[in-house]
């Protein structure tokens, strides 16, 4: 579904991203694990059409996204649930909800899309007409993917979802993303809580300074002793 060639990604002078090579198959959650500052971001958002790639190319369902503007890759099936959230605070849950369809026309489907949001994240429903700003920090990353769901996506990206969150909602969010994948969106997930993240992939990556340094099935990585200590807490 997502194949990414060699890509290099600039800050400036700053060589973010060092010919970095992924793919994702249909149907997978795949994640991609690191350090702070160790590109995850940097990638998704280049897949995002936030970021140009200097060199390489990203091919989603075999058509060229790479530096592609962000709304025709949004259109094109892909979503992305951003780093802390970025809802839209002084907007009602609903108004954010309604934002994530902008691009469609269809009332018809949009409605459904409300609906499965709903049936996905019922405190939402219960907080249709509050002020986002007002809603925790756990409803919040629900109405970030509520919001990316609402685009209908195919691919959906998620940074840290569980950033900042307490240790029960932690388990909900991933229940959630579990179940988002079952009704057939592929799903790429960057996350620092490494044991949760592979707990439900199928595959995943590990980035170190802006190159991928192992990739593997998530059971393989998670047994990898490397891996362990340097991600999972593992002795």
């Amino acid at each position: 579904m997502l194949k990414i060639n060699d890509i290099n990604v600039y800050y400036g002078n700053i060589h973010a991203l060092k010919g970095v090579s992924l793919d994702i198959n249909a149907g997978e959650i795949v994640t991609l694990i690191g350090a702070n500052g160790a590109g995850k971001s940097t990638l998704l958002k280049t897949i995002s059409g936030l970021l140009k790639p200097k060199t390489g190319e990203i091919l989603f369902e075999n058509e060229h996204v790479a530096g592609k503007v962000p709304q025709l890759i949004v259109k094109r099936g892909i979503s992305q649930v951003p780093e802390g959230r970025r809802v839209f605070a002084n907007m009602s849950v609903e108004e954010n909800l309604e934002l994530g369809a902008f691009l469609r026309k269809d009332k018809k489907g949009i409605q459904e899309d409300f609906d499965k949001v709903f049936q996905l994240f019922p405190r939402l429903l219960e907080r249709r007409k509050q002020q986002s700003g007002t809603l925790s920090g756990g409803e919040q990353q629900m109405l970030a993917m509520g919001r990316a769901l609402m685009a209908r996506p195919r691919l959906l990206l998620l940074d840290e979802p569980s950033m900042g969150l307490a240790p029960l909602l932690v388990k909900t969010i991933f229940r959630i993303i579990e179940e988002i994948n079952q009704t057939g969106t592929t799903i790429l997930l960057v996350e620092q809580n490494a044991n949760m993240a592979l707990s439900i992939a199928n595959r995943a990556y590990v980035i170190e300074t802006g190159k991928i340094v192992a990739s593997g099935t998530a059971a393989e990585l998670g047994q990898s002793d490397q891996i362990r200590k340097a991600y999972l807490g593992g002795h």
